[in-house]
């Protein structure tokens, strides 16, 4: 059977980050035992006919998952092992702020079973955090990390790019400190201004200068320079391995696997035995989510049968965000068809002639050029016909 993933959302936060659009909030009082019990409850419901599966990763988003209670992380994976089998190696991770009073759980939720942390550093540097609204200095920020290293087999923490007023040779400075932090994965996300958020609302008071074009270009060309450099590639957009170190959950949604979402506006895919691919949601405001857990034993939306284009457009989509790109033969089992010729061929010679994207033998990928404008090239791809199946 094809294996199966589960992402777990803790949707709050001890404050709302400006540049966040995620869904997560600030809450001040969380009856803990209530959310375990509902999380317990709809790992239950939304178990049938998955039996017989191999989970191979778990992953606790949010929010700030770290402010979950380690009794609730490990009450939801000794469910996950008694509904499941889990695979050798699994991997569980937990995403964590590395506030000192975070940190201090660290302990605890290795003894839960989680066995790769992902710190939201976001930044090194005092002036930055605080522009960035983040809760801890950049001295908590490496107390936090050289903890995690001594508790965790496997680390990864985030930075934030491209932010108001940063010059590129500071952040090549920045970079090369990073990776001699960094144990084997770094992520570095482009700062982009989500409506909603605090950073949009600002900007369209005035009162917020993203960085220029050309800055932010020669910014994302440094990452790459400078990872590829300290032995830490890309093998996805925002994503940087030593090899063996990828994150195996998160390849799952860009290869297009399958996995269940668990919590207040988690997604999920799954592929039922005649071939259809169903879309889960969960309802995403926490109160109402967790109300229908305890009224009718889930928190689900009705499910969405994919179309052939919805499922194509999804594999490229989240395909071509990695370096390897869309594999050919998986396109061919999926389909029934050839990947080529399920594209207008106009437009895909356009973009390869043009250095956007790569079609060989073995997989369609998106150049260095094409992935840093991928939205782009998406757009220009056409699909052409209708697969076999």
């Amino acid at each position: 059977m094809t294996p199966l993933a589960l992402y777990i959302h803790w949707p709050f936060c001890r404050s709302k980050c400006p540049y966040c659009d995620f869904n997560s909030h600030v809450a001040a009082k969380i009856d803990h035992r209530r959310w375990r019990d509902a999380y317990l409850v709809e790992l239950k419901t939304q178990s049938a006919g998955t039996e017989g599966r191999v989970v191979t990763s778990v992953f606790f988003g949010g929010g700030t998952p770290s402010l979950m209670d380690p009794a609730t992380v490990a009450a939801l994976l000794d469910a996950i092992a008694a509904i499941w089998t889990m695979a050798p190696g699994v991997e569980v991770t937990l995403e964590a702020n590395p506030t000192s009073a975070e940190a201090a759980r660290f302990a605890a939720f290795r003894a839960a079973g989680v066995n790769r942390l992902s710190l939201g550093v976001q930044a090194l540097n005092d002036a930055d955090l605080h522009a960035l609204g983040r809760g801890h200095d950049s001295a908590e920020a490496f107390a936090a990390l050289d903890l995690a290293a001594q508790t965790f087999p496997r680390i990864s923490f985030d930075l934030i790019c491209a932010r108001p007023g940063q010059q590129v040779a500071a952040w090549r400075q920045e970079l090369e400190r990073a990776t001699r932090l960094a144990a084997g994965h770094l992520s570095v996300y482009q700062l982009t201004l989500e409506p909603g958020t605090g950073f949009h609302q600002r900007y369209q008071a005035g009162d917020f200068a993203p960085l220029d074009e050309d800055t932010a270009t020669a910014i994302h060309e440094a990452t790459q320079d400078v990872l590829e450099t300290a032995g830490l590639p890309a093998y996805e957009i925002s994503n940087h391995a030593r090899p063996g170190e990828e994150s195996l959950h998160n390849l799952t949604y860009w290869r297009s696997g399958e996995w269940l979402g668990i919590g207040p506006g988690a997604h999920g895919r799954l592929t039922r035995p005649e071939g259809l691919r169903l879309a889960l949601a969960n309802i995403r405001p926490p109160a109402e989510w967790l109300t229908a857990v305890e009224r009718t034993g889930h928190g689900g939306l009705p499910a969405e049968v994919l179309s052939w284009e919805d499922r194509l457009t999804e594999r490229l989509l989240m395909g071509l965000r990695l370096t390897a790109g869309v594999p050919c033969a998986a396109i061919q089992a999926e389909f029934g068809r050839d990947l080529r010729s399920m594209l207008d061929v106009a437009a895909l010679g356009r973009l390869v002639a043009g250095g956007f994207l790569q079609l060989d033998a073995q997989a369609l990928a998106a150049t260095p050029a094409g992935r840093q404008r991928l939205d782009a090239v998406l757009a220009a791809l056409t699909l052409s016909v209708e697969p076999r199946v």
